[in-house]
């Protein structure tokens, strides 16, 4: 037969306090001497206790979960930042749930519709879009929704990026000081903001320059599109002498698709990307890409999303962080510049 669930007034019993001491020493951020509780967490150990965090959040209105949502784990950038923003939130007292979605408007509102039932205190949502009917829903729930890695407009609706035109503007004018007359682009998929944002400050330097680029197409993302894209960049009679990628997960792809072909990044042609993941560091690669400034966005979207919690009134707020320009050998660097 199933033991029956030991309770805390038991816990209280064998620990000699009372059950509201019980209650506060598994409870973050409530006050208890640390007398009580090594005596509390003694008892609770040798009875088996375990407090019941969802009762406590129906008592108090709060379940201290915070729901993570991500849609592109296949990029080596999100799997790295969900792992800071679930320390970071753990470090301040909050449990999390982590959802995968589809990169689409109408699979993430089910998805998020869903966890607001599990009356999570707030919710992160990384490199995905809401519609602003569901976080206007979500704003009058009093759950606040943080975007992080995607900039949207509208009411209600918080989020945290990096710098992305400032970012493509600076890959582009790296290209151009290095003397490459032709400069293809493999965008980030252009239904997401980010990779709007890369091509726009990417086209803002080149026309600044009076430069047209050599090509752009859409990567969408994708491992397999952005190395069919450059099978087909290098298929021609005339062919780009610099890439620059929407980020490092294609631009990986790129690089083995230009090997594939006899062409060795940094001496035959520049390829620049942008994240700056662990990998992009490693032998192989040596990329040149923009960095993320990861550890600053998951502390300004973690602020941001507990301060919104606990202010209801808070309004929101767009954040954007500039990263640096990470030379490598997988381009051409400029007289001048220094690794």
């Amino acid at each position: 037969m199933a033991k029956e669930k030991v309770t805390s007034a038991e816990v209280a019993a064998r620990a000699g306090v009372s059950q509201s001491a019980v209650s506060r020493v598994f409870t973050p951020g409530a006050s208890a001497s640390e007398k009580t509780v090594q005596k509390v967490r003694k008892a609770a150990e040798e009875l088996g206790y375990r407090p019941n965090v969802l009762a406590r959040a129906m008592v108090s209105g709060r379940s201290r979960i915070i729901g993570l949502v991500v849609a592109y784990l296949e990029n080596q950038f999100y799997p790295v930042a969900l792992e800071m923003l679930s320390n970071a939130l753990q470090k301040r007292g909050y449990h999390i749930l982590i959802f995968t979605a589809p990169n689409s408007t109408d699979g993430v509102d089910g998805l998020l519709e869903e966890l607001m039932d599990y009356q999570v205190d707030g919710i992160i949502a990384a490199s995905v879009s809401m519609s602003s009917d569901l976080a206007e829903r979500a704003q009058r729930a009093g759950i606040p929704v943080v975007l992080f890695n995607r900039g949207q407009g509208g009411p209600g609706l918080s989020y945290v990026t990096s710098a992305n035109v400032a970012g493509g503007r600076k890959a582009a004018e790296f290209l151009l000081a290095g003397g490459h007359e032709r400069i293809a682009h493999i965008a980030g998929w252009q239904g997401s903001s980010t990779g709007r944002d890369r091509q726009a400050g990417f086209l803002s330097a080149m026309e600044a320059a009076g430069q047209q680029p050599f090509a752009m197409v859409d990567g969408m993302y994708s491992r397999e599109v952005a190395m069919a894209c450059t099978y087909q960049l290098m298929g021609g009679t005339l062919q780009p002498d610099a890439i620059f990628v929407g980020n490092d997960h294609m631009a990986f792809a790129v690089i083995d698709a230009l090997r594939e072909g006899g062409h060795e990044p940094g001496r035959d042609i520049s390829v620049v990307g942008y994240d700056d993941v662990p990998l992009a560091s490693w032998g192989p690669y040596k990329l040149t890409t923009l960095r993320q400034p990861v550890n600053r966005m998951v502390e300004a979207t973690v602020d941001l999303v507990l301060r919104q919690i606990e202010e209801r009134e808070a309004a929101p707020e767009h954040i954007e962080i500039e990263g640096e320009l990470i030379l490598r050998s997988s381009a051409r660097i400029p007289e001048g510049w220094t690794k």
